[in-house]
């Protein structure tokens, strides 16, 4: 059995697999620029979080229907579940669907049928954030979130993705004031392609309860010690940081050097379709490619489900974290 593990920066829609997104094409006569799935996997190649981006938003084209969401979830908790991963904690993008017409309710209501049978079906436990896209006006955002006051219920927080850098943080102060006034939790990408200052400004002025990334964080070192300090948590990536380029090689990645300053990191897949590998699969790589020790990866288990919503399950948090402490490596398949 795999290492017990949540995952807490994982974007749905980037978990679109070659295979299902020819099968959702055909089913909904949506025509892919790709002859094959081979030839859409040799587009995976990207020059930087740009040409990702451009190829991520192209193939949503697919995803028109409650069914579309709802199969696209459960392919994604299926793979995870026989990761490890007991706790996910799910991005997506209603921006990115509603401007192709397709309503919110038919996302969340696709997305939110898969989550409700992923404690019986997978063992696994859930939570939606609703993330907004920094390279559109705030003005959308507000309106994404107003819309999105009928499905709260099944919504716990807010993130903020898509194009970093020109897009800091603070334009998005009002709209995060607001989620907060509606008791959202609140969750930010900074400091991938943005610089460190990206990461006190979501910190400082939206107020949230986790980086997603904050890999340029090193660059400030009165800012390493605050979060380390607050014990914030940071959602890495590096399958993704590679692939985009932020990192060279694997190998040289920071996240050892992150550890050992006393950061709380968690470690993550992010858009596994398109990186190379779900997130059993990057503790796999990080472990090999860095030279993880058990004690390591046992940290970093052991940080993602306290970095995890699960305030309102402390009982299923401790029983996690209590598994993570009992897992033995000496018989375990991949971490």
């Amino acid at each position: 059995m795999p290492l017990p593990k949540a995952e807490l920066h994982l974007h749905i829609e980037g978990t679109l697999e070659p295979e299902l997104a020819f099968a959702l094409a055909a089913r909904n006569g949506v025509t892919l620029p790709y002859q094959d799935t081979e030839e859409l996997r040799r587009a995976y190649l990207f020059e930087d979080l740009q040409s990702f981006l451009d190829l991520y938003y192209g193939l949503m084209a697919v995803l028109l229907t409650e069914d579309d969401f709802a199969e696209l979830a459960d392919a994604y908790l299926a793979r995870a579940a026989d990761q490890g991963v007991r706790h996910a904690e799910i991005f997506f993008d209603p921006q990115a669907h509603t401007a192709r017409g397709v309503p919110l309710g038919t996302v969340v209501g696709g997305l939110s049928r898969a989550l409700d049978a992923a404690p019986e079906r997978y063992g696994i436990s859930t939570r939606l954030i609703m993330c907004f896209l920094r390279d559109l006006p705030a003005e959308s955002a507000m309106e994404t979130l107003r819309a999105a006051g009928p499905y709260l219920d099944r919504i716990t927080g807010i993130g903020l993705d898509s194009a970093e850098v020109g897009h800091p943080p603070a334009k998005f102060k009002e709209v995060y004031e607001a989620a907060a006034a509606l008791g959202l939790r609140r969750v930010a990408h900074a400091g991938e392609e943005g610089p460190a200052s990206y990461i006190r400004e979501a910190l400082d002025v939206l107020g949230v309860e986790r980086i997603d990334h904050g890999l340029r964080c090193l660059e400030d070192g009165e800012l390493v010690d605050r979060l380390v300090r607050e014990r914030m948590p940071l959602t890495l990536c590096p399958l993704s940081n590679v692939r985009l380029r932020a990192v060279d090689t694997l190998e040289a990645h920071p996240l050892p050097r992150m550890m050992a300053a006393g950061l709380l990191c968690t470690v993550n897949s992010d858009d596994p379709a398109y990186f190379g590998g779900y997130v059993g699969d990057t503790f796999h790589a990080v472990r090999e490619a860095l030279g993880l020790g058990p004690e390591q990866l046992r940290e970093l288990a052991r940080n993602s489900f306290e970095a995890s919503f699960l305030e309102d399950d402390e009982e299923r948090r401790a029983e996690l974290i209590a598994a993570v402490d009992a897992y033995d490596f000496a018989v375990e398949g991949r971490a």
